[in-house]
This record gives C-alpha cells, sequence and structure tokens, in this order.
C-alpha cells in the first residue's frame, strides 16, 4: 500500500487532506497528516474538533514538529513515507523549506511536493523585495541538482483569500475608516495577478498526485483566474452593487513605504506584486483548464464569502 504524509492542517493543508480522502484513487494509500503533539492532544473545543474531523476521514495522526526538530529527525519521520506534501509555509520562518526540502531527500522519500503553493519563482528571481522567496529558488536548486527523489511543484499565484484580506488592502470593504468599499491596485490598473482557492488547490493537488501518466520533475500551474486590478474592482463593484473607491498604489509609493518599514512584511508582498514579475500567467497553460477541472473564479468566490456574510 503506498502511503503519503501531509505536512499541518492549516488552511491549505485540511483541503489537501479532504481533497486525497475523498479521490476515488486513494483506497489503497494511506494517507497520514503531521500534526504537533500539542494540537494532537489539544483540549480546546476548536482543535479538538478540528483533529476528530481529520479522523473521521480515515487519516492517521503523526506527532511531529517541523520547527523544533532537526533535519536528521525530520528525515527520519518522513523516512516511511512514499509521497510527502508540504502545506507548512512561510509562517515557520525563514530556513524552515530548506529543511523540509531536505530531510525529504535524505529520508528517501520517493515523491515530494514542496510548499511552492504561490507565485512563478523561476520568473521572480532572486533579490525581490520578499526576501523570503529566495528560499524557495534555493529549495527548487536543490531538487532540480539530485534524481533520486521526483518533485512536482504546485503553482498556484496568489491564494484567492488573500486578496480579499483587509490588512493586505486591496480589496477592504466598508473601508479602514467605513468610508465604503476601497480597492486598490498594485502597480497598475492593468497590472495583473493569478489566484486560486485553498479549496481548489486542494482539489487539483490530489488529482496530480493520483494522475496517470504520473507526473514529475515539473513545475504544474494552476489558477481560479489571472485577473488585472482594473477588472477586479468592476467585480467588487458588482457584488457590493455600487461604486467603489479606486485607489492606485504605484511601485514606487510602495517602496518607500517599505523603506520607512524594511521589515513589514505586507508592503514587500505588496512591492513584489505591484512590480508583477512571475505574479500571473496564462489560464490556458495550466492544469486545470488543460484537464477542464472547473475552478472558482474571483467573483464566484467573493459572492459565496459575502453570501455567507464574513463581511458586512
Amino acid at each position: 500500500m503506498s502511503s503519503i504524509l501531509v505536512l499541518g492542517a492549516g488552511e491549505l493543508g485540511t483541503e489537501v487532506l479532504k481533497s486525497l480522502a475523498a479521490h476515488p484513487s486513494s483506497k489503497d494509500t494511506q494517507i497520514n497528516v503531521l500534526l504537533r503533539p500539542s494540537t494532537i492532544n489539544s483540549t480546546d473545543p476548536s482543535k479538538a474538533a478540528d483533529v476528530a474531523a481529520i479522523q473521521a476521514l480515515g487519516i492517521t495522526l503523526v506527532p511531529g514538529d517541523i520547527v523544533q526538530s532537526s533535519p536528521a529527525e525530520l528525515a527520519q519521520l518522513f523516512a516511511p513515507y512514499h509521497t510527502v506534501i508540504s502545506c507548512t509555509g512561510f509562517i515557520a520562518g525563514p530556513g524552515t523549506q530548506m529543511k523540509i526540502a531536505q530531510a525529504a531527500l535524505e529520508g528517501g522519500v520517493k515523491l515530494f511536493f514542496p510548499w511552492q503553493f504561490g507565485v512563478d519563482y523561476d520568473v521572480l528571481g532572486r533579490g525581490s523585495a520578499q526576501d523570503l522567496f529566495d528560499e524557495q529558488l534555493d529549495v527548487r536548486d536543490l531538487l532540480r541538482g539530485q534524481s533520486a527523489t521526483e518533485w512536482v511543484i504546485v503553482s498556484t499565484g496568489m491564494f484567492t483569500n488573500f486578496l480579499f484580506e483587509p490588512s493586505f488592502g486591496v480589496v477592504v470593504f466598508n473601508g479602514e475608516r467605513g468610508e465604503g468599499t476601497i480597492v486598490r491596485c498594485l502597480g497598475s490598473w492593468e497590472n495583473k495577478v493569478t489566484v486560486t482557492t485553498a479549496q481548489d488547490i486542494g482539489i487539483l493537488t490530489a488529482e496530480i498526485v493520483f494522475a496517470e501518466p504520473r507526473i514529475a520533475n515539473q513545475v504544474v500551474y494552476t489558477a481560479g483566474e489571472t485577473i488585472s486590478y482594473g477588472r477586479l474592482a468592476n467585480v467588487v463593484e458588482n457584488i457590493v452593487g455600487k461604486p467603489v473607491k479606486r485607489e492606485e498604489w504605484p511601485v514606487e509609493f510602495m517602496e518607500g513605504e517599505l523603506k520607512k518599514d524594511p521589515e513589514n512584511v505586507l508592503w514587500k508582498y505588496r512591492v513584489v506584486f505591484g512590480k508583477g514579475k512571475g505574479m500571473s500567467w496564462n489560464e490556458g497553460q495550466t492544469f486545470n483548464m488543460q484537464k477542464r477541472i472547473q475552478t472558482s473564479d474571483v467573483e464566484e468566490w467573493a459572492r459565496d464569502m459575502v453570501n455567507k456574510k464574513l463581511w458586512k
């Protein structure tokens, strides 16, 4: 029986786990998830419910701590599994992505999906405003420089919900000071960004894992939509039913704000997305388009969220 270990059960990990468990080809596969012991044993009702929901899918809980474990300890932890899918993102801190990748290789994992669920780092290149992105290229170099472990990189673009995250500042329903809905463009209104929902990423990752013929040693692109900030403003107006306030944040302005606050993660992201390099791609080249798998575009996702009254 084949075995898969998913690292983490946060926003993305949970969707990947659900999609793997529901996939028709998973019946001969043991699906496991690595969680911190404190999470597995938590008495917090919300966390306990999340853990119980994972177990109800027939998924095995594996105790472990990515941050606290040494590379050798992680390699030993990964060794029994055919496939490792990392859903542990940048929140784990600098150096974590390389540590996980090195452990996957040292542990003899047959197929490895690194945390690369984001932009096209190859096109972006090194030295961007978001210094964490250079480590993503280090991981790619490491994987491409060996042949013992197969790998798949899933480039998803920005998670759709982040485009609507109030702290990110691109779409702010009711405004920061209650002055009405604001939509801001990063760079220019013609600038584009590719986005995919976490749910669709989970579904598409499961399809890639079980694809025949096998997919290996390549970058696979997904997209719910590749959208310009100008179209985004139109979409938001359609949803709220009235004009929105449109504000342009030129790259020069954002770089100035970052210079004032060099460690501000959000300004780092804004500058990178404002420059646009590697932030979007043609939907026609995506796995979901080629396989005719339906995904949610921005308006569909946003309407669903508004209908659920997550924003008022």
